[in-house]
């Protein structure tokens, strides 16, 4: 009787570490050409960028206050944008599936994806946390049209963030530093 048990356990725990969602058979991605992500292959930058196996991601849909770059003439932290940063980082660290459906480029040459966590996209949880504004309405859909709906959609549904749009507050800033 003993090593019947034991070979339970062992059945068990092998599908527990062995069976996730990223290796089941049975996985069916959040939207048609997404790509699992593993946590280990993601480096945390801001509310809206992340790097992946080193190559830039911007995520489609919004934009996020801004946190300090001074290379990129950014000197210091928008009110909220530690708090996106860390949302975002932490969201992604709890997921238990990251997906992304990549897009094109911006002009920073930076990857455009949309980006799901546990089948939710992570542009709507920025929104309905305030910690977003949607540039859907300034961009377009980026060949997204049923994303871009919900991303429209979950903005006018949810509270006006507290903050300045980043793109204005960045030209305050150039202003401010002369360039």
């Amino acid at each position: 009787m003993v090593p019947a048990v034991v070979h339970l356990c062992v059945v068990v725990l092998t599908c527990a570490w062995g069976c996730s969602s990223r290796e089941n058979s049975s996985y069916k991605p959040s939207y048609r050409g997404a790509r699992v992500i593993d946590l280990e292959d993601i480096g945390f930058d801001d509310g809206d960028t992340f790097s992946l196996r080193g190559r830039r991601i911007r995520v489609l849909g919004i934009d996020t206050p801004e946190i300090a770059h001074p290379e990129m003439g950014i000197l210091e932290n928008q009110p909220y944008g530690i708090a996106a940063s860390e949302s975002t980082m932490a969201w992604i660290t709890r997921a238990e599936r990251i997906e992304y459906v990549p897009g094109g480029r911006d002009r920073y040459n930076r990857r455009l994806a949309h980006v799901f966590l546990d089948g939710e996209l992570l542009a709507i949880r920025l929104i309905r946390a305030g910690l977003a504004y949607q540039t859907v309405s300034h961009y377009g859909d980026s060949g997204f049209p049923d994303l871009a709906q919900q991303i429209l959609d979950a903005s006018r549904n949810a509270p006006k963030p507290q903050f300045t749009p980043p793109h204005r507050w960045k030209r305050k800033q150039r202003q401010k530093s002369g360039g």
